[in-house]
């Protein structure tokens, strides 16, 4: 049915989360006396959630009918001819990334109920995630920069929240700051290209700037000669920099893994590390004028994508893995970008989403069927324990590494074409980042999988749990809040003689459902969404950009190219990937010890993380304070309170003193002072008979 949708039920899909976060965030906690049960919070935000999940789908089959939706719910502020307004833009991008976010919400929101089980704030957790679901959907469905940004800065702070849940630990309150204040430096240059285009444009209404962007194209920035609209589109850029973790503003995602995992799967999977993606393919008719833009997401890209690939392969924590796996899938969304082939990108964020997710929420299982051990080399063997968990990671991870016919595979694939396509600065060194990755990607995939559900069983030894229980009760905390806390949480392991377990049937249903998708959509949606006309008229590529045209020649069929792709380069690199893996790991573990012993520097390189968060650090944590500290004591001391305050004390103290030595109280005293005075007028006023 063509024709507009309906604002008031595109109204319902961001209120309904935020309707079931607020009953479970002011009545189910101490707010307002916890008058509502867990029962009772979990209810709410799950119903509200799949209502929102429910009208997205309905709003994607009418999008592909032809409906639309682009107007103004509510003008909070207009300022001369300027409106700050609050409005939906609902076209095929918005109704598919709609679908996303509310389908993996709702598995996270089920799963949760599962993983949290045991925790004191239950209530409190559910409230947050449909908070970040809520604020997500904001940001998808806006259609300008005032309610973009809006959005934008609530996933921020509500990030800020959930990765910082267990707050008495130390790391998840170190963890949640970094978050923070690493999106803050990306946000300052979001807010500065959002500046310059309103200043220019004269609105923040997507669809009138749009309408003004070749006028935008022949302008240079004031007092240079930048091009205006490049200077823009890379302060934009940077702010996607920070909220996608790309080079070198990614150092905040692994130590968000200090958070419980289902928001590690919301954050990291569907939502707000891809909002950049978003936001750069909506923006597409701004970039499009600015080759230098492009070629400078190219290049971020493509040094995200191999660079942080290198550091999942040295890492023991189970989440972590899965952590700089989504770093690095992130960076070949990012390629994708800058070689103009936005549709790849968003295809690539959809496939991406299902099974980043699948494999967070199983790793999940992975570390309850643990007893809280999150160190891969402390497992082994789980496939017979956990068979659920154990299939549903592997359909992830033949995702993950682009196995023919698997949902990744479509989109991975079509990454790696669209950068050989391209002729921009630096698309040589992204295609050879893209393809190199698909060897790594593939090598720390399949080293964690093989580690956790394969070989020998290496969990429940005596040594190491007495060991990691030290290691434990070192690390405890104080007071008897933070012990209980910690009874829950720690990461324990298995003690002598217990076995894993399979997780409840509210954490492996999420993995079944999310296990689907990530095997069949990228052959049901490839099509319609690169070559079809899913994307006309919202994703803008110029004429001298023709990546998606040699796409779409090369391009017959799903079948045909999952075929074709057996005989590919893309394919032997993931095939040695796994088979590397496999020799490594499971038959000659002694590999991995020799080439440790070989290459030390390059193993302690990757394990400081190419010691970024060293001089991150000693540069900007360190400057900042003694910068702080200097400011303090020249001028808040010495300037403001020393010279300002106290000096101008001292100099009205100094003239009293002064001063006081005139005031005798003698009558004769003053009467000579008022003498002395008259005189002085007679003789500065009369006119002096020898003066003409």
């Amino acid at each position: 049915m063509a024709g507009q949708l309906n604002p008031q039920i595109l109204l319902a899909v961001p209120l309904a989360p935020l309707v079931g976060s607020a009953i479970a965030g002011l009545f189910g906690t101490q707010f307002f006396g916890n008058k509502v049960g867990r029962a009772t919070s979990h209810t709410v935000t799950i119903l509200g959630v799949l209502v929102a999940l429910i009208i997205s789908l309905q709003t994607l089959f009418a999008v592909m009918d032809g409906a639309s939706y682009n107007g103004t719910l509510y003008t909070w502020l207009t300022i001369g001819t300027l409106k700050f307004q609050v409005g939906f833009l609902v076209d095929s991008l918005t109704a598919m990334m709609m679908c996303v976010v509310t389908f993996v919400s709702l598995m996270v929101h089920i799963y949760t109920i599962g993983y949290m089980k045991d925790d004191a704030g239950y209530n409190r957790f559910f409230s947050y995630i449909s908070l970040f679901t809520f604020s997500m959907l904001m940001l998808v469905m806006s259609n300008n920069f005032l309610q973009l940004f809006f959005g934008w800065e609530a996933v921020g702070l509500v990030s800020y929240l959930l990765i910082g849940f267990w707050y008495t630990r130390p790391t998840a309150i170190f963890a949640n700051m970094k978050a923070f204040l690493v999106n803050r430096v990306g946000d300052f240059g979001f807010i500065l290209g959002i500046g310059l285009l309103m200043a220019y444009a004269g609105s923040m209404d997507y669809a009138e700037v749009f309408a003004k962007r070749e006028a935008l194209a022949q302008l240079s920035l004031p007092g240079t000669d930048w091009m205006l609209l490049t200077v823009a589109c890379i302060c934009l850029f940077i702010g996607a920099m920070g909220k996608s973790a790309q080079f070198p503003l990614h150092v905040w995602l692994p130590d968000s893994m200090e958070g419980p995992t289902p928001i590690s799967a919301l954050i990291h999977a569907a939502t707000m590390v891809t909002a950049g993606i978003f936001m750069v393919t909506r923006m597409s008719p701004l970039f499009e004028l600015s080759d230098m833009a492009l070629s400078f997401i190219l290049v971020i890209g493509a040094i995200t994508a191999l660079f942080m690939g290198f550091l999942g392969i040295i890492q023991n924590d189970i989440k972590r893995v899965v952590a700089y796996s989504t770093l690095s899938q992130l960076g070949y969304m990012t390629v994708a970008l800058g070689a103009s082939s936005y549709s790849v990108a968003v295809f690539h964020l959809m496939t991406h989403a299902f099974f980043k997710a699948l494999l967070f929420l199983a790793a999940g299982a992975v570390i309850i069927g643990m007893h809280h051990d999150q160190d891969i080399r402390n497992m082994g063997g789980l496939r017979k324990y956990m068979p659920i968990t154990w299939l549903t990671s592997l359909l992830g991870s033949l995702a993950l590494i682009g196995t023919p016919f698997f949902a990744g595979f479509y989109s991975k694939d079509s990454i790696i074409e669209a950068v050989q396509a391209s002729s921009l600065p630096g698309a040589g060194f992204a295609s050879f980042a893209v393809l190199a990755g698909v060897f790594v990607t593939a090598f720390y995939s399949f080293r964690m999988y093989f580690l956790v559900f394969h070989g020998a069983e290496r969990f429940g030894k005596v040594d190491a749990h007495a060991a990691h229980h030290a290691d434990v009760h070192a690390d405890a905390h104080a007071d008897a809040h933070d012990d209980a806390h910690d009874d829950v949480h720690e990461h324990h392991g298995l003690a002598p003689g217990e076995k894993p377990h399979e997780a409840p049937w509210v954490v492996t249903i999420p993995l079944m459902l999310l296990a689907i998708p990530s095997v069949v959509i990228g052959f049901i949606t490839i099509e319609p969404m690169l070559f079809g006309e899913f994307f006309k008229n919202v994703i803008f590529v110029a004429e001298g950009h023709h990546a998606m045209e040699e796409l779409r020649h090369e391009f017959h069929g799903p079948v045909a190219m999952a075929i074709h792709a057996l005989t590919s380069l893309p394919f032997f690199l993931a095939v040695a990937g796994v088979v590397s893996a496999y020799y490594c790991y499971l038959i000659n573990p002694r590999v991995p010890a020799w080439f440790f012993a070989r290459f030390q520097f390059l193993y302690t390189l990757l394990d400081n993380k190419y010691y970024l968060d060293k001089f991150n650090q000693a540069v900007f944590a360190n400057g900042a304070v003694a910068t702080g500290r200097g400011l303090w004591n020249v001028g808040d001391r010495n300037l403001i309170d020393g010279l300002i305050v106290n000096g101008s004390a001292r100099l009205v103290g100094w003239f009293s003193n002064v001063v006081r030595h005139f005031q005798t109280g003698y009558i004769y005293h003053y009467a000579f002072v008022m003498i002395l005075g008259v005189l002085g007028f007679l003789v500065w006023f009369m006119p002096l008979p020898f003066v003409k």
